[in-house]
Order: structure tokens, then C-alpha cells, then sequence
């Protein structure tokens, strides 16, 4: 069976390749340019495939009118002037792009605008995310379909029905996508990560299916891996403690770097499966640890043998194998043995 990949800047992503990795820094660096040249730094020393970040032009995607997710920023008075400090100039972003082309980072971006798509093709992005308060929002996936650019979609918002408008959207338009399980919540609680959508959605769709996160737990992406998901993307922070919406939902960056190795290990696992038939390479560790037959006390000539008279001594090959002790009970002893001594088919009449 032909599995179905997208490539993304010389990465082929997709069942049978190594999982793509996303750190995202969203909102983390607080609208400081020096803030996120410092996740950077950091998050290119954890192994990471690509660094994300979300591309808000206040006055082309929000209004005044927009309520805060959650009220949690007591410096900015309205929704509307939080997307403004968190904004940044076209020329800032591309040398925000070019620090992560020099550390060898993907640089991805999900925009919020239909002009934030065109600063992103200026930039050269290689690639789209979608947010899942985007999936519906058929206008900015129009502008972005007409890029020719592979899609990541995150489906967190959207049921199976509205799904499957966007899907078709992008067939018709052959668009190169994928889509993440994904659940809106912050952080996403166990009974919440929809683990079992992972294999939904492979069924349903036939593209390559990862998993987005927002659990603040390494144990979730990496039992998404042992899942199949070929894309994981969670949120990065500094420390949990630090002000924005998604800190307490995001993982640190000793931690991003302990679930790189995780993946990457459960990756090989997975790609390098064991034939529990073939058991060859482990002939001389047999010989080791299994056992023969011995008598634990000492027996005269003409007994005959017992359960109780057997012990299972190491190594394998000095007496009959262990496992065969029911063919010897009630056999009879043609010579004397001493206690702990192998029993072999010489030693019975």
C-alpha cells in the first residue's frame, strides 16, 4: 500500500518518516523582538524540525469589538490592543525568518489575515499552518491555496461535518494538506486529548495525520507517536510561570528537548519492528540462561524419580532440558547420582 506524504522544504512527512516536530512560540516572546530571538536560541538546541510562530496584523484581523479567550492581561485594555503589542513590521519578520534559516530551524507561521498571507509569501515561507479558528474561514484558505503551498490544519474547533467542507475545499484546489488532531482546550486535560481521533482521521482522509498539543505533558505527543501521528506540534515557554494565555499550556525547553529524544527513539522502535518468530540472535544467551535437570539429594541406583527429586540448574546442555521434566517422572535411576548432580538419559534404565 502506497502511503500518502506532503514534503515541506526537503521534509517528506508522512507514515513510514520520521515524525515532523513543531516547537511553537506563539505568543511567548510578550511582543519583545529580543524575547523571541532568545526562544530561538533556545529551542534550536533541542532537535526540533521547525519553530513556529502566528502572524497578527491587529487592524486586519481583529476590532475593538473582539472579547478577550480569557481575561488574563492587566495591561492591555482590549483584545484589539493585545494583537497590536503583539505585532511585528515585515522587515522584522523576515529577520526573524533568517535567524531560523542560520540555525537550520523551519521557520513556520500560521497568519490570521489574508494580508498576513501576503507578508508570509514575501518572507518565503515554505509551507502554511492553519489555526483551528481558521479551518471554516474560507477566504484566507482561498489566498493561501492559491500559493501552491503544502497545509498543516489543525481541527480543534471543527466537527466532522464542517471538516468536511474544508477537505474538499482543499482537494479542489489540490492543495497538499495534512491535519492535526487537535482539542481547544488550555491546557487539555487527559480525558480531553481525543487520542483515538488519530486513527479517525488516517481512516477518513487518507493524508498524513499528526497531532497538536496543548496538555503542558511530554506523555501526550509521545504516545501520539506509538499513535502513528507524523506531525507533532505543542506550545514552548520558558517557564510555566510566565504572563500570556499559554504558558500553563506549554512545554519548557529542557522538556522539548527530553520529547524530541522520546519520539525519536519510539520512531526507530516503530520502524525497525521485531519478528517474534525469529529468535536466533538470542542462541547463546539461551545457553545461558536456560536450565537442565538436576537431583536435589542424593539417589540410589534403581529409584524412581519423582517431582520432588527434581531441581533446574544453569547452563543449558549439561542434563536434560528443564522443560522436559514430565518425560523423566517415574523413570528409573540406573546408577547412583549425588545431590546436584545434571540428570542425563544416560543416567535412566
Amino acid at each position: 500500500m502506497k502511503y500518502p506524504y506532503i514534503e515541506i522544504a526537503g521534509h517528506k512527512i508522512g507514515q513510514g518518516f520520521p515524525p515532523f516536530v513543531i516547537a511553537e512560540i506563539g505568543q511567548a516572546h510578550e511582543g519583545s523582538l529580543g524575547i523571541l530571538h532568545s526562544y530561538i536560541d533556545a529551542i534550536a538546541q533541542t532537535g526540533v524540525d521547525a519553530v513556529k510562530f502566528q502572524m497578527h496584523i491587529a487592524e486586519a484581523e481583529s476590532s475593538e469589538h473582539e472579547p478577550f479567550r480569557v481575561k488574563f492581561s492587566l495591561e492591555d485594555k482590549l483584545r484589539f490592543d493585545y494583537w497590536k503589542r503583539m505585532g511585528f513590521s515585515l522587515e522584522q519578520w523576515k529577520d526573524i525568518k533568517l535567524h531560523c534559516d542560520n540555525l537550520g530551524l523551519e521557520f513556520m507561521c500560521s497568519p490570521f489575515s489574508n494580508l498576513a498571507v501576503d507578508w508570509l509569501e514575501e518572507i518565503g515561507v515554505n509551507s502554511y499552518k492553519i489555526g483551528s479558528g481558521e479551518v471554516n474561514n474560507f477566504l484566507i484558505l482561498e489566498k493561501i491555496a492559491r500559493t501552491g503551498k503544502p497545509v498543516i490544519l489543525s481541527s480543534g474547533m471543527s466537527s466532522y461535518k464542517e471538516l468536511e467542507k474544508t477537505v474538499l475545499f482543499l482537494k479542489e484546489r489540490n492543495v497538499d494538506f495534512s491535519i492535526l488532531q487537535c482539542t481547544t482546550a488550555y491546557p487539555t486535560q487527559p480525558n480531553q486529548y481525543g487520542l483515538n481521533i488519530i486513527q479517525e482521521l488516517k481512516n477518513r482522509y487518507n493524508v498524513p495525520i499528526g497531532f497538536s498539543d496543548h496538555s503542558a505533558k511530554t506523555e501526550t505527543c509521545i504516545a501520539a507517536t506509538a499513535l502513528g501521528a507524523s506531525i507533532l506540534e505543542f506550545h514552548v515557554v520558558f517557564d510555566r510561570q510566565i504572563f500570556g494565555p499559554d504558558s500553563k499550556s506549554s512545554l519548557t525547553i529542557a522538556e522539548t528537548k527530553d520529547l524530541v529524544t522520546a519520539v525519536r527513539n519510539i520512531n526507530q522502535a516503530l520502524i525497525n519492528p521485531i519478528n517474534k518468530n525469529e529468535n536466533t540472535a538470542f542462541s547463546e544467551l539461551k545457553q545461558i540462561f536456560e536450565k537442565s535437570l538436576a537431583v536435589n539429594k542424593d539417589l540410589a541406583k534403581n529409584h524412581v524419580l519423582t517431582f520432588d527429586d527434581l531441581e533446574s540448574k544453569k547452563p543449558k546442555g549439561f542434563g536434560i532440558d528443564a522443560s522436559q521434566f514430565q518425560n523423566i517422572i517415574g523413570k528409573t535411576l540406573n546408577k547412583d547420582v549425588k545431590k546436584w548432580d545434571f540428570l542425563n538419559e544416560t543416567d535412566l534404565l
